[in-house]
């Protein structure tokens, strides 16, 4: 039924396809696995320029991956955001050592859904399975004129659409297709190894209709306790940025303490403004105290990364 689009994708794929790509080029389902992990909300350019190889060299294996501390492991993930994927992809190191190759026993394990296990299935496995990720919902909307999409009847175009002979190079190409071609904005239609079945070529940027966003903004007091030269940082233990270590958020700084300007960062779903203090103490209450050389060497998120470099710059 589709024979000749899967050959029009087979054949884009072999002359426009990224086929350079570590994870591209590896049977190893671990390498794979932890490629759709660092890969999910993050740019392919950040993933491979920065990450991957160094995660794999620090942990080579499933195993030794679980056999480490989850500080390492969060320490090789600092930048990377969204920690509950590096805290997952730990917790499953330690469940098991080599992982399964059937798509319900892939999502019983923690942080990996529908897609993930679906994208695992097809490159490790090369298992005849689609993937969803955001490039292929935009291509099948586009393709069926779908302004609201609904995942069931995505997942129903998805598997009718899918090469089932070639699944590998189908669902990379479908991802390389949605990054480089059927583009969000200005779409190259005419170019597209979709054209011949496209049925919102016409008008493509209405499928799918996106839903306008208001990002919230939070306020935080941040409090940097300073004692002989260290500052106080504590390992969260709340479910945001769990695991990480972190300047203390209260909602009235003491009175002697000093202010010294405000960070701002972007999340996904808030825009976070964090008023900072400095407080200098003489009888500390606090026990983890570090210097710069220490604070360098723990699991920071980029917003306390941020509170250290105001605080250097305020004193070099």
């Amino acid at each position: 039924m589709h024979k000749k689009t899967h050959q029009n994708i087979q054949n884009w794929y072999q002359e426009n396809g990224r086929l350079d790509l570590p994870w591209r080029n590896t049977s190893e389902a671990y390498y794979i696995y932890l490629s759709e992990v660092m890969l999910q909300q993050t740019q392919v350019k950040t993933v491979l320029d920065r990450y991957y190889i160094p995660f794999i060299e620090r942990f080579p294996s499933l195993k030794l991956l679980g056999e480490a501390p989850l500080d390492d492991v969060l320490k090789m993930w600092e930048g990377l955001g969204y920690y509950n994927r590096a805290k997952n992809l730990h917790k499953t190191a330690t469940l098991i050592d080599t992982l399964p190759n059937d798509i319900d026993e892939l999502i019983k394990l923690p942080g990996i859904g529908k897609n993930t296990a679906h994208a695992v299935a097809a490159f490790a496995f090369n298992q005849p399975v689609p993937i969803m990720e955001a490039n292929v919902k935009r291509i099948l909307c586009r393709l069926q004129k779908i302004k609201t999409p609904n995942d069931k009847k995505l997942w129903e175009l998805a598997y009718d659409l899918v090469d089932k002979v070639h699944p590998f190079n189908y669902n990379q190409a479908m991802m390389d297709i949605g990054a480089t071609i059927c583009l969000p904005r200005i779409p190259k239609c005419e170019i597209c190894p979709l054209s011949d079945i496209c049925k919102g070529q016409e008008e493509p940027t209405l499928y799918p209709t996106k839903k306008k966003r208001v990002v919230p903004t939070r306020e935080e007091n941040i409090l940097i306790r300073v004692y002989d030269d260290k500052l106080a940082l504590t390992q969260r233990k709340g479910k945001f940025l769990h695991g990480l270590w972190g300047f203390e958020s209260m909602d009235i700084p003491p009175c002697a303490s000093i202010y010294i300007g405000e960070i701002t960062h972007a999340y996904t779903h808030f825009k976070l403004i964090c008023k900072v203090y400095v407080y200098y103490e003489n009888n500390p209450e606090q026990t983890d105290y570090f210097n710069e050389a220490e604070i360098q060497k723990l699991a920071i998120s980029k917003v306390d990364d941020k509170i250290v470099k105001l605080f250097t710059k305020i004193n070099p």
